[in-house]
């Protein structure tokens, strides 16, 4: 009898050590494997909205040229703004802020459309240099203010036509909140340069 106890004793002992053993591996016990949630998620970067990646590339290239030129409208509208002189500079100082401060507002909508479809937004002056279909002015070559505001209702009316082509592209894909953003930046643009017309005439 006195043997027999410090036996079972030593049985016991065994048990903690054994399961420091295994804990120390570092592996999770089989029940807890079995907890709901476990299984590993699906790769996040892949994209299923619908679209196909070879019509969702079409579209965020198209996006990407009209992200460019937009930008490339900003810079200028705003250099005006900052340059303008002559009879006209209340007026057209006001109004070139209040264009330049909206268009400004408006890039991030258009990037992270692009970004929504599951591609990188350019945002380097080389990128949107090499993308834009609107030159830049050299402030010399529009020193007063009517060649300005001409100036402007070309780049406005540039953007527009870029809307209006990756309009077309995103409408075959039923793209519609592609849609939906060139359809709100086209009514914004085609009066920006209705306007700027106007004080030509």
């Amino acid at each position: 009898m006195a043997k027999s106890k410090p036996q079972k004793t030593e049985k016991k002992a065994d048990k903690p050590a054994e399961k420091l053993e295994k804990d120390n591996t570092g592996k999770k016990p089989a029940a807890a494997a079995a907890k709901p949630g476990s299984t590993p998620a699906p790769e996040a970067a892949q994209v299923n909205i619908g679209i196909t990646r070879g019509d969702r590339q079409k579209i965020a290239d198209g996006l990407a040229h009209f992200l460019a030129d937009s930008y490339t409208l900003y810079l200028k509208t705003h250099n005006y703004h900052w340059n303008v002189t002559g009879s006209m500079f209340n007026s057209l100082h006001a109004m070139f802020m209040d264009q330049y401060t909206e268009q400004w507002n408006a890039l991030d909508g258009i990037a992270e459309r692009i970004r929504a479809l599951g591609f990188k937004a350019p945002g380097s002056y080389r990128e949107f240099v090499a993308l834009a279909s609107i030159e830049e002015t050299p402030l010399q070559d529009a020193s007063d203010w009517r060649t300005m505001v001409a100036d402007l209702v070309a780049g406005n009316e540039a953007v527009c036509r870029t809307a209006r082509r990756v309009l077309d592209i995103a409408d075959d894909a039923d793209d519609a909140p592609s849609e939906d953003l060139l359809t709100q930046r086209l009514q914004i643009h085609e009066k920006y340069a209705w306007m700027l017309r106007s004080l030509l005439q």
